[in-house]
């Protein structure tokens, strides 16, 4: 499947106005691997035992996300130079930043861990809420890919599902592992 930075190195340079009008799959790919990531980490933040701290641990959440967008986009970078003339460019830079999906899925982790910081729920309800909400949206991304691709309902539904699995495996890990 060509993704973004195929079509910078067939064309150069990156269109105008990329980062907001990126192709579906790649908002689909970056969205669905921030949910997953902001779930893993608040999961593994979460010890038992140790004093709650949800202000470092949302910062942790993103800034995890964060490095891993530019990780992923520099190694689109790294490709392109092996595959290309290796010059530097602008659409190296598109690359890059063409991964801020992933970032924006973990925002909702992010607010909620920031909310247990205001005093509006203890760390524990938060990591539920954020694992919680991350399942919901694992499964209302993989629907909506479904029918976006022309599935009809139970189709959708059904990828949803097997997309929000995810989710649930890592609560199942949350709970085993506390």
């Amino acid at each position: 499947m060509p993704d973004h930075a195929d079509h910078v190195r067939r064309e150069g340079v990156a269109p105008k106005g990329t980062l907001r009008h990126q192709p579906p799959e790649q908002w689909l790919f970056s969205g669905i691997y921030g949910l997953v990531l902001a779930s893993a980490m608040v999961a593994a933040l979460d010890a038992t035992g140790e004093k709650a701290d949800p202000g470092p641990d949302a910062l942790w959440v993103l800034l995890t996300a964060l490095a891993s967008s530019a990780a992923h986009g520099y190694a689109h970078v790294i490709a392109q130079r092996a595959s290309v003339d290796g010059a530097a460019t602008t659409s190296r830079l598109w690359s890059v930043l063409a991964e801020w999906p992933l970032v924006a899925a973990v925002l909702p982790t992010v607010g909620i861990l920031l909310a247990a910081v205001a005093g509006w729920w203890a760390e524990a309800t938060a990591v539920d809420a954020a694992l919680l909400f991350n399942t919901v949206a694992l499964f209302g991304l993989g629907a909506s890919a479904a029918r976006t691709a022309g599935h009809g309902w139970p189709s959708s539904c059904r990828a949803g599902g097997l997309d929000m699995l995810i989710g649930l495996v890592i609560i199942l890990a949350n709970a085993l592992i506390h």
